[in-house]
């Protein structure tokens, strides 16, 4: 089946605009900022979001099936219960700065060099997953789930609350700082004091 030919939106501005309400028409949107918006609950699939821009939005429970997000940037923005592996993989690149992504699942997808700022990534599902030369900078990981994920070369010295077993996972030359790598022993069930 030949994909739809989306019309092109480009450069444009949408600001404290509650798309559950006043629906996003399915585009190809380049090089947009949103600001302040709400898509809780909205479908987007199939809408392509290419170097786009996302301020204090709010994307909880959001259909993102077969959404394209390439080089997407979010910033203060709820992120809650949303299925990133429903997305196109198809060059798919996101980073985070001071998001809320609890319950997010990002299952079995490949996205080596991302970046977490001062994330809140409680109960979010890492399973499978390639976060190799990713960044987690001052993120919360309390019941994340970490089961063959690949996290090679990437930073974790700031964060916390993480439970990762290196039986399971790939750490190799991951970043770890003393404070933290407590949470790579816990698997162990030993007695540290």
């Amino acid at each position: 089946m030949p994909s739809m030919i989306l019309p092109l939106i480009d450069s444009e501005n949408f600001d404290n605009t509650d798309f559950s309400v006043h629906s996003l028409k399915k585009a190809e949107y380049d090089n947009c900022s949103f600001t302040n918006c709400n898509f809780t609950g909205v479908d987007l699939s199939s809408i392509n979001f290419i170097e786009c821009h996302f301020d204090t939005c709010n994307f909880s429970n959001a259909n993102v099936s077969h959404t394209v997000f390439r080089e997407a940037n979010f910033t203060d923005c709820k992120l809650i219960g949303l299925q990133f592996q429903d997305c196109n993989p198809f060059l798919l690149s996101l980073s985070f700065s001071k998001c809320q992504l609890q319950f997010t699942s990002f299952f079995k997808l490949k996205l080596k060099q991302t970046s977490f700022l001062h994330c809140n990534l409680n109960h979010v599902n890492f399973t499978e997953a390639n976060f190799s030369n990713s960044l987690f900078d001052h993120c919360d990981f309390k019941h994340a789930i970490f089961e063959q994920t690949n996290l090679k070369s990437s930073d974790l010295t700031t964060s916390e609350n993480f439970y990762i077993n290196p039986e399971n996972n790939i750490i190799t030359k991951a970043k770890f700082s003393k404070e933290n790598v407590l949470g790579l022993l816990q698997h162990h069930q030993i007695n540290i004091v």
